[in-house]
């Protein structure tokens, strides 16, 4: 399938063959290349990371793709945004291809392959959406293996998804630098996220404090609170405002999201939130 030139203004492949052949014309050239892989419905966050790209390389490949095997059969799948020409129209300028495959290209018939990693995916997370990992891993493999950029930029909103294709590419010798971009928030901390359109009024304003409680947490820790003293405070300050469901929130190695064997942090320490409200699971994180 030829590349598709006349929908947009960017052109767009549809199968890893188009997507090969337009990335060896550039290393032809001699041309350096960025991935940015998303599942589309871009925001500010993901425009960001396409930013960082372009200042590292020569091309800048960005991938949209609702990656089905990374939603368990309760979350959100079929009910997550699905914006394409939005989402084109907003890297104009910015990327020099997209990469937009169907499941079928990227799970044909037969398909049986898993890439699953033990450690970094087994706590957090790991806990609460235990086939996530296994599916973000497997369709970045394939993303990564498909277009061999130099370098790959994920947003570190997604700390544990990052520390994990970390492991995984440092693991399989995958000839890859992983970036992470920093978090983009909104204008009262709020990170931004494809699921933000869920927020109803009433809890997008709770939803603005969770940032707040997660950066006060973590300077009662780096000023010597006891880790558990200072996330159960934190966590009873989460569901007090409305929240109906704390996940974890938690104070982890950066690296290895291990837990500390006392309650101080040694070394570089992140803390990590994962909260329900109404319908929607939000995710923060911050250094401590």
């Amino acid at each position: 399938m030829p590349l598709d030139t006349a929908s947009y203004e960017i052109p767009v492949a549809r199968s890893a063959g188009d997507l090969r052949e337009a990335v060896a014309g550039w290393r032809k050239d001699g041309l350096s290349v960025t991935l940015v892989p998303t599942m589309g419905a871009l925001h500010a966050g993901h425009i960001s990371l396409v930013d960082l790209a372009r200042e590292k390389v020569d091309r800048v490949i960005v991938s949209i793709f609702v990656n089905p095997t990374q939603f368990a059969p309760n979350e959100d799948f079929s009910a997550y945004p699905r914006t394409e020409a939005e989402d084109v129209g907003k890297l104009e300028g910015k990327a020099d291809l997209i990469f937009a495959p169907n499941a079928a290209d990227m799970y044909p018939e037969g398909f049986s392959t898993t890439v699953s990693l033990t450690g970094v995916t087994e706590s957090l997370e790991g806990t609460f959406r235990p086939t996530h990992f296994a599916g973000v891993a497997t369709v970045v493999a394939k993303l990564i293996l498909r277009a061999l950029p130099d370098i790959a930029i994920f947003g570190e909103k997604d700390w544990q998804q990052l520390m994990v294709i970390r492991r995984m590419v440092a693991d399989l010798d995958i000839p890859v630098k992983i970036l992470g971009g920093p978090i983009m928030r909104e204008a009262d901390g709020l990170a931004m996220s494809s699921r933000n359109v869920y927020l109803t009024p009433e809890e997008r304003k709770a939803a603005g404090q969770l940032n707040v409680i997660l950066r006060e947490t973590a300077d009662a820790v780096a000023k010597g609170t006891p880790i558990s003293k200072a996330t159960a405070e934190g966590g009873k300050r989460i569901l007090a405002l409305g929240f109906d469901k704390l996940d974890y929130l938690e104070v982890r190695d950066a690296a290895s999201l291990a837990a500390f064997q006392g309650d101080k942090p040694e070394g570089s320490a992140r803390i990590l939130v994962a909260a329900k409200i109404g319908r929607t699971r939000l995710i923060d994180n911050m250094p401590v």
